[in-house]
């Protein structure tokens, strides 16, 4: 990927971008059934950027129709996986030349620092696509040991339409988590990118019909998830759904799979994730420059976000020190400008849902270190990161997921009081460890419960390794790595009798 763009040229591309508008259905965009649409807006300056087709359940329905049709006819499905290889490779490369009109769009759309999306979002996404398109005839089926009278094979065949709801923190790398294996593995799709934050998605799914991936096979309705996401989960022709986004709407996804179909639900969904320092962490500095970087990334809009810092009593206030000076670091301006680290919330809503949590925990009693108001910059929607100490594991912001840039710190007098107050939630998604004893690493890694755990980092994981939840956090499948690609399969049994009772027992 090439270098940043200045702020100046990337509000040039701002200026003369043609922003998306209609859903994009069997391979061009279109206008809703009903001549509905919603504002879409740009959260740094609070102005509209455009008005987006509001698919209702007619739209819905011709979305599967076209990708039921493309399945059905094999002109992707039964496509020689090393061809969908090809294809989305080609995607690749046209999102490396689109790349700085994406990231120009994605930060409109969402309020995303530029400098994010370029340096992580887009890469990761581009790394995700290529990953599992030359993952696609690299996964052999299997034989199973059936004696010499038969030939038993286990096979992966595509599940067929798959409907993909997005979030709309990271709207084109959670694009890419769904749409790289399930399309890798022969399927058609449905997507529905969040309401915030339609474009990107939009223009993915112009630039794949350009790649050369059939009409029909990807397709984009765009509208409120009480009407158009509640359409996908309720939709019988869709085989199945992977959501991503709050834990609350994953109830409604299992529910409308209850009320249809029974289509296979899979479950990414929200976490109130901890950061455990014990007092033998042995470079506070670094500590503090992960502990920073876990929980004020993306404004703190991220599922894997380490709200929860649990630290040992004996660093605590050392540790706080170095953290509140990183922050006063990262910078929170125009998304459009490189040099910001932080940029906009992405709505009104979300701002105002976010000051709530904050004056939630001023009235419980936690003590504000830093931040704890929004900044005022025109119509924008900006928080300053918020620190509080002195928070109690029974407290609002302990438990309650908050997405947005405040962190929690919770003090404890033990590694297993603080594996206790970790796990004292109904989320599991994931956690980060500090110790320089490698035996305490692998107990507490093995003691919390959660999908992911790093240990004197943090991070994810990479694209080889899954991501998902316990608990409340998410079930069903994981993103990333082979196991992505069985989520969108179905396993056959193919039973193959080769007797012949007509040949003797035994052969002299």
């Amino acid at each position: 990927m090439s270098s940043l763009l200045t702020r100046d040229e990337y509000r040039a591309i701002a200026d003369t971008l043609v922003l998306p508008s209609g859903a994009y259905i069997d391979g061009r965009f279109a206008a809703s059934a009903s001549g509905e649409s919603f504002e879409t807006i740009n959260p740094a300056t609070g102005d509209r950027l455009a008005a987006i087709a509001a698919c209702g359940e007619s739209d819905v329905d011709k979305a599967v129709e076209k990708a039921r049709e493309a399945f059905e006819d094999g002109r992707w499905s039964r496509l020689h996986p090393s061809e969908r290889k090809k294809v989305i490779i080609r995607l690749c490369k046209l999102i490396r030349r689109h790349r700085h009109e994406l990231a120009v769009l994605e930060s409109l759309d969402s309020g995303k620092p530029i400098n994010d999306i370029e340096t992580v979002d887009l890469p990761e996404t581009l790394h995700c696509l290529e990953w599992h398109a030359e993952t696609a005839d690299k996964i052999y089926d299997q034989v199973a040991p059936a004696g010499d009278d038969a030939v038993a094979m286990v096979v992966r065949e595509p599940i067929g339409v798959v409907g993909a709801v997005l979030p709309w923190n990271f709207p084109i790398l959670m694009m890419a988590w769904k749409i790289g294996p399930a399309l890798a593995a022969g399927n058609s799709m449905v997507v529905k990118p969040a309401e915030e934050t339609s474009m990107s998605a939009l223009k993915i799914a112009e630039l794949a019909s350009e790649a050369g991936l059939p009409r029909g096979v990807l397709n984009v309705v765009t509208g409120p998830g009480e009407t158009t996401g509640k359409a996908v989960g309720l939709h019988s022709d869709i085989d199945m759904v992977s959501f991503t986004g709050s834990t609350e709407v994953g109830r409604l996804f299992l529910e409308y799979a209850a009320r249809s179909n029974l289509k296979r639900v899979v479950l990414e969904c929200g976490g109130k994730n901890p950061c455990i320092v014990l007092d033998d962490a042995e470079d506070l500095d670094v500590v503090a420059s992960h502990a920073v970087q876990a929980v004020f990334w993306n404004m703190g809009e991220n599922c894997s976000a380490n709200s929860r810092l649990i630290v040992h009593e004996a660093i605590k206030d050392r540790l706080i020190e170095r953290i509140a000076h990183r922050v006063r670091e990262w910078r929170t301006g125009d998304p459009l400008d490189p040099s910001n680290r932080l940029g906009a919330i992405v709505s009104k809503g979300q701002h105002e849902r976010i000051l709530g949590y904050i004056e939630k925990g001023k009235a419980e009693g936690a003590k504000l270190v830093l931040g704890g108001e929004a900044i005022a910059q025109g119509d924008g929607f900006f928080i300053a990161p918020t620190i509080f100490d002195g928070v109690r594991p029974e407290m609002t912001i302990a438990r309650e997921e908050i997405f947005g840039p405040v962190l929690a710190i919770l003090t404890v007098g033990s590694a297993d009081e603080a594996v206790q107050v970790a796990n004292d939630t109904p989320y599991g998604l994931a956690a980060s460890v500090f110790t320089g004893n490698v035996k305490r690493a692998h107990r507490l890694a093995r003691a919390i419960r959660a999908g992911t755990v790093t240990v004197n980092c943090y991070g994810e994981g990479d694209i080889s390794t899954p991501f998902g939840g316990y608990k409340q956090s998410g079930f069903g499948g994981r993103d990333n790595g082979v196991q992505a690609h069985d989520q969108y399969t179905e396993l056959k049994t193919i039973w193959i009798d080769v007797s012949d009772s007509d040949v003797e027992s035994s052969i002299d």
